[in-house]
């Protein structure tokens, strides 16, 4: 990484993992809420399941609060909508219109990864230690 940039990679870290939980949180909204367009989903078990996981996940994820414990989840629950919502219609997940689920999945993983990072409420109640 050019040393310019470096000095800037927890905040890119950071914004990536904000952006991402709001996103998710935006997803699980629609399911539970009908936030957005959604249609509210909380008849059908699984996706009540699924918009929490979505919801409450993307909110710590975004905090950064157990953010590792919430994006593993969530990523885990990504992989599973791909695979019995989009999978079965092609192998290519752009034609399945399943890239933003492979997307999340493997973002998220990411960040169960790495971590809450240094800019996140882990951080600031002292429970941030540190990349990998």
């Amino acid at each position: 990484m050019p040393k310019f940039l470096r000095a800037y990679a927890e905040y890119s870290y950071a914004a990536m993992r904000v952006i991402i939980g709001f996103l998710l949180c935006c997803h699980g909204a629609q399911k539970l809420f009908g936030a957005f367009g959604g249609q509210p989903q909380i008849g059908d078990r699984l996706m009540l399941v699924g918009g929490c996981i979505e919801f409450f996940g993307g909110i710590f994820v975004a905090l950064g609060l157990i953010a590792s414990y919430a994006a593993f989840l969530t990523s885990g629950m990504m992989a599973v909508a791909y695979f019995m919502e989009h999978a079965h219609r092609n192998f290519w997940p752009i034609l399945n219109e399943g890239e933003l689920a492979v997307a999340f999945c493997f973002v998220l993983l990411h960040i169960a990864f790495r971590g809450s990072g240094a800019i996140s409420l882990d951080a600031v109640l002292k429970k941030y230690d540190g990349p990998i």
